[in-house]
C-alpha cells in the first residue's frame, strides 16, 4: 500500500506552472467528468454535456483562451484517472474526500452539502434516520465505487444493498419499486425530487447524515490552482456561480 501511495504521489508531482503552461500551449483544457450527476454534470445520448459545472468550466476555458476537451470517467475510476493525469480538472459534483485530497489538491469549496435519503413519496415519513434504513426488510440502492456506496456499506449492514451500475438511472429503481431508498448528496435528492414530482421525495430527516464539500479537483500545479481559485472567487463574488447553479437546478 505504501508503494502504491508513493507511486500515486510521484505521478501527480509537477513543476510550478507546468500544467498551466501546457494548457495554454496546447490550447485545450481537459475536463474529467462522469456526466451522470444532475445538476452538476450530465451527458446526453448524443454525447453533449450540460449542467452547472459544465457551464462554469466553459467560462474558465474562455478566460484562459482555450477550448474544452471532455474526458469521460466513472466514479469507481475517478481517483485512478486523476493519478494517471487523464484530465486537468475533475468536475461534476466531486466531493473533497481525504483519499482524493491525498492524491491532489482541490480548489476552493463551491457547495456545502450532506447525505440525505430519497424514497417514494409514500415512504417519506418512514426513513427518518439511519436506524430506520438499517433493517433487513429495507432495500437500499446505491451507485458503485464512490462515497454513496461507502456510506451505505458502513451504515446499513443489515439492509438489502443493491449496487446499480448506472448513476443516471439509479433513481428509477426506487420509482419502479425495485428498491426502497437511496442515500446521496442532498442537492441530488432535492433535484431528483424536482424531476420526479409526486413520485420521489426527500425523507423527513432532522439533519443531513454527513457534512461534505463540493469542489473542483485540479492538477497539483500551484500556478494553475491559483488561477482556478482566482476565477472561482470572481464567480462567487459576482453571483455567477449561484445563478448558474439555480439555472441547472431548474432544468429538466
Amino acid at each position: 500500500m505504501r508503494l502504491i501511495a508513493l507511486l500515486l504521489l510521484l505521478s501527480t508531482q509537477v513543476h510550478a506552472g507546468e500544467v498551466l503552461d501546457r494548457i495554454r500551449a496546447t490550447g485545450t483544457l481537459r475536463i474529467g467528468t462522469t456526466g451522470d450527476y444532475k445538476p452538476f454534470s450530465f451527458r446526453a445520448a448524443d454525447g453533449s454535456y450540460s449542467g452547472a459545472d459544465i457551464d462554469m468550466v466553459g467560462r474558465l476555458a474562455a478566460r484562459l483562451g482555450v477550448k474544452l476537451v471532455f474526458v469521460p470517467t466513472v466514479w469507481a475510476k475517478l481517483n485512478a484517472d486523476y493519478a494517471a493525469n487523464a484530465f486537468d480538472i475533475a468536475v461534476g459534483g466531486v466531493t473533497n474526500l481525504p483519499p482524493r485530497a491525498a492524491i491532489g489538491p482541490f480548489a476552493r469549496t463551491l457547495y456545502v452539502d450532506g447525505k440525505r435519503p430519497i424514497a417514494r413519496c409514500a415512504d417519506a415519513g418512514r426513513f427518518t434516520d439511519i436506524a430506520s434504513i438499517n433493517r433487513p426488510d429495507v432495500r437500499v440502492v446505491v451507485n458503485p465505487g464512490a462515497s454513496n456506496e461507502e456510506f451505505a456499506r458502513k451504515n446499513f449492514p443489515q439492509a438489502q444493498l443493491a449496487v446499480h451500475a448506472d448513476n443516471a438511472t439509479v433513481f428509477r429503481e426506487i420509482a419502479a419499486n425495485r428498491a426502497d431508498v437511496m442515500v446521496t448528496d442532498g442537492i441530488e435528492v432535492d433535484h431528483q425530487a424536482f424531476l420526479n414530482k409526486g413520485v420521489l421525495c426527500p425523507t423527513k430527516v432532522d439533519a443531513p447524515f454527513t457534512h461534505l464539500e463540493k469542489a473542483y479537483w485540479v492538477r497539483p500545479d500551484p500556478a494553475f490552482q491559483a488561477e482556478v481559485d482566482a476565477w472561482l472567487a470572481s464567480e462567487i463574488a459576482s453571483g455567477g456561480w449561484q445563478r448558474t447553479l439555480e439555472t441547472a437546478l431548474a432544468a429538466p
